[in-house]
């Protein structure tokens, strides 16, 4: 008990410096007039801008994520989701990569809705499949991507084809783990254990308001870091130089999966955000910015840090980055 009153403690401290820092940058850059924002300089104001950008363009689907999970936790029967899904675990997660499609959440609403899967008896490697696949299958994504390129060069194809296999081959190698419990923090590990000994009674409704707050509490402070590192970078990476490095059609690939990393904007828009680079950049180039931002960036890595250890983060970005090398210089080969 006394562990678990630390924790939401120490969440609560977290939030509240998050809210404090994203307010105090906010009011500065709203209030501040003309001769100090000019002291302030354009480095400074491009920096809140585009923190503060990331985080309006997220936090609607955290909180749709929030409200899915708790919706998957508190009001569907314990073993709803295991007994309707296959029971070859192949097959399972492959299913489970699709769910996204009913789902139209972008990256940072289905981290707090694996956890929910988790806490609900999912393994850790169908989680996985599910939060790698989602972002990228689900029908915004899609839809926008189409819009913005069609069936020009086949990055629609690509970008739906890379993003199943990538997830699914994450999802088969920690299918292998001998111990998952080892993948997660141990905190919420400790949870899940809880949870699955001494199931939640009472009030639903009441135990969902306490668990919406104790999600936000774990979210939100990460999705402030996140962001704000993610603009700390952007404003310090000059675009020049990506931009000069984008006609090379193997060093064009890794550069747009850099700067899918750095800028970390939602995969229900970054078709748009990429098309504006399209003729600069192979297509190769292009699909690998489509398939690799969504499942890792700098703000995602730090909310799925609330869930995953971090050696299990570094192994998880390794295997994407790789696999989509692999996809974009292949795109490039054949186009």
């Amino acid at each position: 008990m006394p562990q678990l009153t630390r924790s939401r403690t120490s969440s609560g401290i977290g939030l509240g410096t998050g809210l404090a820092i994203v307010l105090a940058l906010l009011v500065v850059r709203v209030t501040a007039p003309e001769g100090v924002a000019t002291a302030l300089g354009d480095t400074l104001g491009d920096l809140i801008t585009l923190a503060i950008s990331v985080i309006i363009e997220s936090l609607p689907f955290v909180f749709l994520g929030i409200v899915l999970s708790i919706a998957v936790q508190m009001w569907l029967p314990p073993d709803f989701l295991v007994r309707r899904l296959p029971k070859s675990p192949l097959f399972r997660r492959a299913v489970l990569s699709l769910t996204g499609i009913l789902l139209p959440v972008c990256e940072c609403g289905n981290v707090p809705l694996a956890r929910g899967f988790i806490s609900r008896g999912l393994t850790v490697a169908d989680a996985m499949t599910f939060l790698l696949a989602a972002p990228i299958l689900n029908p915004v994504t899609i839809i926008t991507t189409y819009q913005a390129f069609g069936w020009n060069d086949g990055i629609l194809i690509s970008r739906i084809l890379g993003g199943f296999l990538i997830a699914n081959l994450v999802g088969w190698l920690f299918s292998k783990a001998p111990n998952p419990t080892q993948l997660l923090t141990r905190g919420f590990a400790r949870a899940c254990a809880i949870e699955a000994a001494n199931p939640s009674t009472g009030n639903r409704l009441r135990r969902s308001v306490v668990l919406f707050a104790h999600e936000t509490s774990a979210m939100l402070p990460a999705l402030f870091v996140g962001s704000a590192i993610a603009g700390l970078i952007q404003v310090g990476v000059p675009r020049s130089l990506l931009i000069e490095l984008g006609g090379n059609p193997i060093w064009s690939v890794f550069v747009l999966m850099l700067l899918a990393f750095i800028i970390s904007i939602c995969s229900n828009v970054d078709a748009f955000f990429v098309l504006s680079l399209g003729s600069a950049f192979s297509p190769g180039a292009v699909v690998a910015f489509l398939v690799f931002g969504p499942m890792i960036d700098i703000k995602m890595l730090a909310m799925l840090r609330t869930t995953f250890t971090t050696k299990t983060l570094a192994q998880v970005t390794l295997v994407v980055a790789l696999a989509t090398m692999v996809i974009g210089l292949a795109v490039n080969l054949l186009v």
